[in-house]
């Protein structure tokens, strides 16, 4: 009979309890169905949507055992008047962490032109949420220089509680990217953003309207152009995470890492991700 194999503890620490990200469409509410009672979950701010998509799915979230993490994208908050009433609803419906990207729009469509300037002006504004979550980039930003980047982060740091990586699939670009934000200074604990299980075809669409294009060819390097297709068709057109979770899984404990979990970008695709997920924290193969 074969022994049970134990899960590695630093998978357990990655995977054990992630937040899942959702965004604000009609299949958000199935979604839900096929999540642990008590998850977090992350709500995005939709170019399409916009805020308020974003804002009344946090309202129908508190009255159910779900936490709920509003994305507060600051270049789609319209002015301080607009950030009261938002923060005022936040508030009344419990919500005790948000995040606060920039936001993907060309122009903001107020006065906010960046995190920083949605945090300051909150701060001002006296409202306080136990958490507050941050975007970090490990490969750089399409249009930011890396100077640019560090000073952001600097500037945004003593508003935050966390930080939350950009999607990417390189476990190196993320590790050195920690490790060059701690050099700076930068301790706050860092949630690693990765996909989901999906269609490679639609997870690379997605990936190159988010500038990750090292992590793209990444992927393809891997094994060369022959072993991407080889994983490709072997794994009948899916993409999975398992590298990028073995890759991370040796600094998950290192508290000078302070890796306290992962964030996982589901775009909406659930079963999959949540049935791969189950399958990696199985205590028992075979």
């Amino acid at each position: 009979m074969t022994a049970p194999l134990t899960v590695d503890p630093d998978v357990q620490t990655l995977l054990g309890e992630p937040r899942f990200e959702l965004m604000p469409f009609d299949s958000f509410g199935t979604q839900l169905e096929h999540l642990p009672e008590e998850s977090e979950i992350a709500i995005t701010t939709s170019p399409t949507l916009g805020l308020e998509a974003t804002l009344e799915w946090t309202e129908k979230l508190a009255d159910r055992n779900y936490e709920a993490v509003p994305h507060i994208a600051a270049r789609y908050v319209e002015d301080e008047a607009h950030l009261e009433s938002v923060a005022s609803r936040l508030v009344a419906a419990g919500v005790s962490d948000i995040f606060v990207p920039g936001g993907d729009r060309e122009e903001p469509i107020g006065e906010f032109e960046s995190a920083h300037d949605l945090l300051s002006c909150l701060e001002d504004l006296g409202y306080e949420f136990e958490e507050v979550g941050i975007t970090g980039y490990p490969e750089g930003h399409d249009f930011l220089s890396e100077r640019t980047l560090a000073e952001a982060m600097a500037r945004k740091e003593p508003y935050a509680t966390y930080v939350v990586t950009q999607l990417c699939y390189d476990p190196e670009a993320v590790v050195s990217w920690i490790e060059e934000i701690r050099g700076q200074g930068i301790d706050l604990p860092v949630e690693v953003g990765i996909p989901g299980v999906m269609k490679y075809q639609r997870l690379l669409q997605i990936s190159k309207k988010v500038g990750v294009g090292d992590s793209v060819r990444f992927l393809r390097k891997t094994t060369g152009i022959a072993g991407f297709l080889r994983q490709l068709v072997g794994s009948r057109g899916k993409y999975v995470p398992d590298d990028l979770i073995d890759g991370l899984a040796p600094y998950a404990s290192d508290p000078e890492y302070d890796i306290r979990g992962v964030h996982i970008y589901t775009f909406n695709q659930v079963p999959d991700t949540e049935s791969w997920r189950w399958g990696r924290l199985d205590s028992e193969s075979g």
